[in-house]
């Protein structure tokens, strides 16, 4: 059997493993084998993952946690070590937006809201590099691992609105970037630094944006569906097969990249 995929046994730590992309890759990686760690928030949320992926025969637990909470990102650590012994791979999948940190119609530049604006870059950018500050030391203890960050089509393009969002995901691109080397010349090449770049999924956070209440198209759907060579959105298992890619052995001299999955969003052309 080709063995050059597979994460059977790894231990997987993924923050925002409660929202709808970080769900579904938890119970794909589990499914496949790997030992995954589910961190976030919503505790009955994650509670309910962790008990799908055990039944369907799996292996998860779930973390409460803060992505910008350095005390509590330690004690989350520790208690995976303590009952895995190691972390093989770290999925920075936690993020979000809010109202204020965008720029709607009607809106201009000086209506933004700083602090909104604030927080977003802290959740999106700040929420990735503290947890790759607590979870990569114990990469680097045992001399392998992969990272892998989530960026965004807004990092590539000046997507109207999503002014917040965008830097904050420009600035994840960047800082994968920047581990890459970071990583591979204070540390070992055997540790992997990558990114992946979803297109336009439907997650509850931009349901209401891309989508109206009957499930047709909003304006701003319709522009990206119309920007989309594959005219649809992705589905949420369409991004398992990347990540599975980017923390197994297949992707042994991959690092400092940013995979997109996108449809061909990023590619379109008139």
């Amino acid at each position: 059997m080709n063995e050059l995929f597979s994460v059977k046994d790894k231990v997987v730590v993924i923050t925002g493993g409660t929202g709808v992309l970080g769900a579904c890759i938890s119970a794909y990686l589990a499914k496949e084998g790997a030992k995954v760690v589910i961190l976030g928030r919503r505790k009955d949320e994650g509670e309910k993952i962790v008990n799908e992926i055990i039944e369907a025969g799996g292996e998860a637990m779930f973390l409460s946690t803060d992505v910008l909470n350095a005390e509590m990102l330690q004690q989350n650590c520790d208690e995976i070590m303590a009952k895995y012994g190691r972390i093989d791979a770290l999925l920075n999948a936690a993020g979000g937006n809010m109202p204020g940190a965008t720029i709607p119609p009607g809106n201009t530049f000086f209506d933004l809201d700083i602090e909104a604006f604030q927080k977003v870059l802290n959740v999106n950018l700040t929420g990735t590099v503290l947890p790759t500050q607590i979870f990569l030391r114990p990469m680097v203890e045992v001399g392998k691992g992969a990272i892998v960050n989530f960026s965004s089509m807004a990092a590539f393009r000046p997507m109207t609105r999503v002014m917040g969002y965008s830097a904050a995901k420009a600035g994840i691109s960047n800082f994968t970037e920047f581990m890459a080397n970071e990583v591979a010349k204070k540390f070992t090449p055997e540790i992997r630094v990558n990114a992946i770049a979803p297109g336009f999924f439907i997650t509850n956070q931009n349901r209401a944006l891309l989508t109206n209440e009957d499930g047709s198209l909003t304006e701003r759907g319709a522009d990206v569906i119309r920007q989309t060579p594959f005219k649809r959105f992705g589905k949420p298992e369409e991004l398992c097969g990347t990540i599975q890619y980017l923390i197994s052995d297949a992707s042994s001299f991959v690092t400092g990249t940013v995979a997109v999955v996108d449809g061909g969003f990023n590619a379109f052309v008139l």
